[in-house]
């Protein structure tokens, strides 16, 4: 008889999520987002012993990595070992449930530190000379929202608007952000409604330090607007029609211009990384919640944590 093999699964082999929240876990400044929250944080004096602060806050960023709601992350917990040692809970211990989860994510909506976790998490790569503040690059991308009325109110989110892009109509919010033009990380998030045009919300996406500011075509006529600044030199590309009657092959002024606006739109191009990072590695391409307020703040946290995954390599050479 053919003496059965014993098989030994002997690799070392890492999986790409366990890559990541390694990575991430080096990365994320902790200490400095524990010390943020903390003075918000419950005691624990009644009721059940609270988990670590650090705790739910691996938690939370866990959902904005992996697109998962707070009954999902519940959920997570029995299926992915992973998560349990990212989150720094026992193997065997208590796990946080779903209204937990809900609770804490509702003491960051309450008292709005979705926004001073980005600005952390930037003063602390501008110490490090990884976010200047030279030149400033501006765009906006649409967020869908459920256009179905089959819920409990009948209707559709009202703080939500239809926009047109191109020939097609979409149903939703615009995240507008102003990136560092060098870098490409977010330094500034603006939420509107969807039929709120990119023009208009071009000027408070400044911080103010930088003397360049580079837009697509929608932002032509920004610096004659009300808000505008006169120290701030807006470079915004010429309408595409309107470049493309440029003869570039007889004309050296036309050369020239065309020239000019290549470059203009490579330094633009730095404005889409974020972007791709929240929809494509984040998987952010659909709304969550009712309400403006509450989508603008995960949607800030999610351009927090997109910055650090940008520059993640940097950061983790630095600490080598």
């Amino acid at each position: 008889m053919k003496q059965a093999s014993l098989d030994l699964n002997l690799t070392v082999r890492k999986t790409r999520k366990q890559v990541f929240l390694e990575q991430m876990d080096k990365v994320v400044p902790w200490d400095e987002l524990v010390q943020l929250i903390a003075p918000y944080y419950s005691e624990g004096i009644k009721g059940r012993p609270p988990f670590a602060l650090q705790t739910m806050l691996r938690i939370h960023f866990m959902q904005q990595w992996f697109n998962l709601a707070d009954q999902a992350m519940e959920e997570a917990f029995f299926d992915t070992p992973l998560y349990r040692e990212f989150a720094q809970l026992p193997a065997f211990g208590r796990l946080p449930d779903e209204s937990t989860i809900l609770r804490f994510r509702h003491r960051l909506e309450k008292h709005k530190l979705a926004e001073q976790i980005l600005a952390t998490i930037n003063e602390l790569l501008e110490q490090r000379g990884l976010l200047l503040k030279a030149g400033t690059a501006v765009d906006a991308t649409l967020i869908a929202a459920p256009s179905s009325t089959k819920n409990k109110d009948k209707a559709r989110d009202p703080e939500m608007h239809s926009s047109q892009k191109g020939n097609e109509w979409h149903f939703g919010m615009k995240a507008h952000i102003g990136v560092d033009a060098d870098s490409g990380l977010v330094h500034t998030v603006r939420c509107t409604s969807g039929n709120v045009a990119d023009v208009t919300e071009a000027n408070s996406l400044l911080h103010g330090q930088e003397a360049d500011v580079f837009g697509d075509a929608g932002y032509q006529g920004a610096d004659k607007r009300p808000d505008a600044k006169p120290c701030h030199q807006w470079h915004v590309a010429m309408r595409p029609g309107k470049r493309r009657k440029l003869d570039k092959d007889n004309n050296p002024v036309d050369a020239l211009i065309d020239k000019v606006e290549r470059i203009k739109a490579s330094i633009r191009a730095k404005v889409e990384h974020p972007f791709r990072v929240i929809k494509r590695q984040f998987g952010f391409t659909k709304v969550r919640y009712r309400g403006l307020k509450k989508n603008t703040l995960q949607i800030k946290t999610l351009f927090a944590l997109s910055n650090l995954w940008m520059v993640r390599h940097k950061l983790l050479g630095a600490q080598a």
